[in-house]
């Protein structure tokens, strides 16, 4: 969301960026600023033409973040169709642990450094590790309520209804850092809004299919929880970068130059959450599930697909957070609209989910509030 006229240009691109995160999927959101706070601050890159015709390297992106989105939204409603009996918070451990070991693979066989290097990086950047602990757990949070999710809600709908992010992100944006909101915004709130609640429209025809397990209002419920912890850590993030920003700024320029922690890579930055994260995990699995575990096992219930499912899980996430800096707010907002409708079009193909005339409005009024939520220079004539 953009700030107030007033603003200096850097903190609008900011808040833009910002905003532009929760269009993408929640987890990759809470990647791209968590590398932006481990950077300390570093200068922003020039900002993207909008009107520029979108690059090879874009096209590349824009299909990979479609894809993956999709791919992973259809694969977990597979493996959650017949609800398992599996624990969700060992699916977490699961792409937590393929994450760090890629992670860890990646410095040691291709930037060539050793693995002391990742132990290094956390114990010189102790107070992020510990900032980002509230968001690494709202991220552990989203993945287990995906699985909730998808078990009882089709993957078409779902990929719609997580859109209510934006509405989130919007939400906490003026609740905690007081911005204000375009009418342009509102107008595509209101959109997204009208959009989610067409496509949650059933007909007769569509209700007497649906699966007899499923709780539709439980599924609702966790999907409008994970656009929730979506939207505040995005914006949690961005208040913490901005009080870094401050800090470094009132500090002596001899205080502020680059320091060897800031030649470390994206994987190092991975490293570090997948670190956190599995503390985080493993602490909730020790003082919450340990008996269920003890008794049968922390792999209890889990078959082929739903191992195929952490390993996508943990590698699609590692590959939109290396390629998120090629996409600008618009090129995300393109992906997002393409994943909505691949993931529908799919859906009806591969599960028989009965797709309404209700659903195709809804899914045009969410795809246009996504692309005009984060759209620039409307005020500029087509012709």
């Amino acid at each position: 969301m953009s700030s107030t006229a007033h603003s200096s240009p850097p903190r609008r691109n900011s808040a833009t960026n910002v905003m532009a995160l929760s269009s993408s999927h929640s987890s990759d959101s809470i990647g791209e600023e968590k590398q932006k706070l481990l950077m300390d601050s570093a200068a922003e890159p020039p900002n993207k033409s909008p009107n520029s015709a979108i690059s090879a390297n874009g096209l590349k992106v824009l299909i990979l973040l479609a894809v993956q989105n999709c791919s992973k939204n259809l694969l977990l409603r597979f493996v959650m169709k017949e609800h398992p009996k599996f624990l969700t918070s060992a699916a977490v451990l699961g792409v937590e642990t393929v994450k760090l070991v890629l992670s860890l693979l990646y410095i040691a066989f291709v930037e060539k450094k050793p693995l002391s290097s990742a132990v290094e990086f956390i114990q010189q950047d102790k107070r992020n590790t510990i900032l980002m602990a509230v968001p690494a757990t709202l991220y552990s949070i989203q993945m287990t309520l995906e699985y909730i999710a998808l078990s009882n809600l089709d993957a078409s709908v779902f990929s719609v209804l997580v859109q209510t992010k934006l509405l989130a992100t919007a939400g906490c944006a003026v609740l905690i850092l007081r911005r204000s909101i375009k009418k342009v915004q509102l107008i595509s709130l209101v959109l997204l809004t009208v959009g989610v609640m067409l496509c949650n429209m059933k007909d007769d025809k569509s209700s007497g299919k649906q699966d007899a397990e499923m709780d539709t209002t439980k599924g609702i419920i966790a999907t409008l929880s994970i656009a929730a912890c979506s939207g505040f850590a995005s914006v949690y993030t961005e208040k913490v970068i901005k009080a870094k920003r401050k800090i470094n700024d009132d500090l002596p320029k001899s205080q502020t130059e680059p320091s060897k922690k800031e030649q470390y890579g994206l994987a190092y930055t991975q490293v570090q959450l997948a670190f956190v994260s599995l503390v985080i995990m493993g602490l909730y699995c020790m003082t919450v599930e340990l008996d269920v575990i003890i008794e049968k096992g922390l792999w209890h219930g889990f078959n082929g697909p739903a191992f195929v499912s952490i390993f996508v899980s943990a590698i699609g996430g590692l590959i939109v957070a290396a390629v998120l800096k090629f996409a600008d707010a618009v090129l995300k907002g393109y992906a997002t609209a393409i994943s909505v409708v691949l993931t529908g079009v799919m859906s009806m193909l591969l599960f028989g989910t009965h797709l309404n005339i209700l659903y195709f409005l809804g899914i045009g009024n969410v795809i246009s509030a996504v692309m005009l939520y984060s759209a620039t220079d409307l005020d500029k004539l087509l012709c």
